[in-house]
């Protein structure tokens, strides 16, 4: 039974990088190739832990190494995103990103053969059948177990934005579904997934852990599949909002407002904000329902960069540019800007499915290793 501690929560600011990618073929179709890339030979220099299965043959997960200095996070995620490129092509394969491939039919793609997920087929069945989803894990050390609870509860209210932002799946076993971010909708399916409530403090947390796993609800704890949680194996708070990129810029601006996120709000801690409002470890602003936070995460999937957000007092709604002019300038960020500003990931999909066809847009989502 894997379940984590207090203990694991020793540093703040300690980087971790999680992506996940579809493996194709020539033509950029999704392809099985986990059993050669994972299993087949030894993993690359650069990755000496290697690569993980996801659900599907046709999807593979690369983390970087744990990033000390967060001004490494660049060469970091490029060494890695190179060295699984290469590893591909060995092979005969190659490596696309986005929230979900435009041509993964899910009926027709085989699942990893790994015990795990086996296990999850048989137990949750056709939400996880169909489950072709890519993601960005961003994981940022706290050195403290209650502090990375409450940080937690606060980025709640970030998750939509992230995902607004982010927004690059709009087409889903073959079809535009008229979403910005289809991966979010299809992935929530699952059960332990989304936005979720608020707890106390460490204690509370492990306690809900603990008897998730013992109960059988789950077979261990990296089964809850939040949009945001303290991580009690890594000591960090992972950041699981975000659909998977091609652009490895725009990775980074997102690993580098999760990174500016946590550590503010982990001095805001240290500084006394805990226990300042109306409920435990509350900031001064009224914390929002759930109910509202998942109406904030509907915004972001449905409409993406023209998402508007019910603002943290429940008071009125805010316009995602807003948010953005208002982060960067309080947090001293820069790439969020860059991306709000440029051309979504699923304008981008879309214009260049219409203007130029499938074939086309399956080209444009491979990696090329820089």
């Amino acid at each position: 039974m894997e379940l984590g501690s207090r203990d694991a929560f020793t540093r703040t600011g300690t980087l971790g990088i999680e992506e996940e990618f579809f493996i194709v073929d020539a033509d950029g179709r999704p392809t099985s190739g986990t059993d050669d890339l994972v299993y087949g030979r030894d993993p690359p220099a650069a990755v000496p832990e290697g690569f993980d299965h996801e659900l599907f043959k046709c999807t593979i997960e690369a983390q970087t190494p744990l990033i000390e200095d967060p001004d490494r996070a660049g060469d970091a995620l490029r060494e890695v995103r190179e060295a699984l490129v290469d590893h591909a092509a060995a092979d005969g394969y190659r490596i696309a990103a986005a929230g979900l491939h435009p041509a993964a039919r899910w009926r027709e793609l085989d699942h990893a053969e790994k015990p795990r997920y086996r296990s999850q087929l048989d137990r949750i069945q056709y939400p996880q059948h169909r489950n072709t989803t890519a993601g960005l894990h961003v994981h940022v050390g706290v050195d403290d177990a209650d502090k990375a609870v409450w940080i937690a509860n606060r980025l709640r209210w970030y998750c939509p934005v992230l995902l607004a932002l982010s927004a690059n799946s709009p087409f889903w076993n073959g079809h535009d579904t008229g979403l910005a971010s289809a991966r979010a909708k299809i992935f929530e399916n699952l059960p332990n997934t989304g936005i979720p409530s608020a707890f106390a403090d460490f204690e509370s947390f492990d306690r809900f852990e603990r008897r998730m796993v013992e109960q059988g609800s789950i077979e261990d704890r990296g089964e809850l599949w939040f949009d945001v949680r303290p991580h009690t194996g890594h000591g960090t708070v992972e950041v699981r909002a975000p659909d998977a990129q091609r652009d490895p810029e725009r990775t980074l601006a997102f690993v580098e407002y999760v990174h500016a996120l946590v550590v503010d709000l982990a001095e805001r801690y240290d500084d006394g904000a805990a226990g300042s409002g109306p409920e435990t470890g509350s900031e001064p602003d009224p914390a929002l329902r759930r109910e509202l936070l998942d109406e904030n995460k509907w915004r972001a999937i449905r409409h993406g960069h023209d998402a508007s957000f019910v603002t943290r007092d429940g008071e009125g709604t805010v316009a995602l540019g807003e948010v953005v002019d208002r982060e960067c300038d309080r947090l001293g960020v820069d790439g969020i800007r860059d991306v709000y500003d440029a051309e979504s990931g699923t304008e981008r999909q879309r214009r260049i499915r219409e203007e130029d066809g499938l074939d086309a847009l399956r080209a444009d989502l491979v990696l090329d290793g820089s």
